[in-house]
């Protein structure tokens, strides 16, 4: 899945990537850091405990406890590294323990106690993003299965209105990708399939474009046999309209939205979108 913001990324590569737990996250064409040792095994440890499911605060009170021992343990060192372990404890409550509030504070904490380094002058970008991404999240939970979906009045790149009530009594699916996007292209060969396994029957698909690019998306779509279906693009990336409308942050993401104008489910990919679509359409 690519993801919308650094931030994101940054957070699992911490968790998830040992090999990037180094001053190298947030600086380049510098030493490894002394602390690389200390910080894999610590990522380790979670990593084991998130596997086995323990993904508390409770759970990971440990862990959370070794993050304020090595910052006690290189106090007055300011450096990229040893923000870095702050910073890492404030995306394990942020995109683990699903505690934005104390992970903000930590990262004004970096802002506060490490001034000079790349995360301190960061801070107000990444701050401004979790703001983002918890009103995307907001604006994602009205769009629950069994919903009205909140339609639109947009041009194609031939200029022709599109909208998802202008399919009426059909199955209609909204396509969030772009060309950059590796796992978008992944999953193409799958939405073309079943475009042309269930299109006569009543299936239809609506391209969004999150492409900033017209030359190239326009060189791809040529390239692109079976993609026949009509692509809204704005030029604007992840500002779209219509990604930004349904709170998008992360692509491909898909809406499948019935014939009654209700939404049967997002994220559906692989064999679990023809299945969806199929029952839908009463096959």
């Amino acid at each position: 899945m690519k993801f919308k913001s650094l931030l994101i990324l940054l957070a699992a590569a911490a968790l998830l990537g040992p090999a990037h737990l180094t001053a190298q996250t947030v600086t380049t064409n510098r030493p490894v850091s002394h602390l690389d040792p200390e910080l894999r095994a610590l990522v380790d440890d979670i990593k084991a405990k998130l596997k086995a499911g323990q993904n508390t605060e409770a759970a990971l009170a440990p862990e959370l406890a070794t993050f304020d021992q090595l910052l006690a343990k290189h106090t007055g060192e300011k450096t990229d590294a040893v923000a870095q372990i702050l910073y890492m404890k404030a995306m394990l409550y942020i995109q683990v323990l699903n505690d934005p509030d104390k992970g903000k504070v930590l990262i004004q904490q970096v802002k506060t106690d490490y001034p000079d380094t790349r995360l301190a002058k960061n801070a107000d970008r990444i701050l401004s993003n979790l703001e983002k991404q918890a009103e995307s999240k907001k604006v994602q939970a009205g769009l629950a299965p069994g919903t009205v979906f909140p339609d639109f009045n947009l041009k194609d790149l031939q200029g022709n209105p599109i909208s998802v009530s202008s399919h009426k009594g059909k199955v209609v699916m909204l396509d969030f990708w772009a060309t950059w996007c590796g796992p978008c292209r992944a999953e193409l060969p799958n939405v073309i399939a079943t475009y042309a396994k269930y299109h006569s029957q009543g299936f239809d698909v609506i391209g969004v474009s999150l492409d900033s690019d017209r030359d190239k998306l326009d060189a791809f779509l040529k390239q692109q046999a079976g993609m026949t279906w009509p692509q809204f693009y704005d030029g604007q990336g992840w500002s779209n309209e219509l990604a930004v409308k349904c709170g998008v942050e992360s692509i491909p993401f898909t809406i499948l939205v019935g014939p009654d104008g209700k939404i049967i489910g997002t994220e559906l990919r692989g064999p679990a979108l023809g299945a969806a679509v199929a029952k839908a359409l009463g096959k």
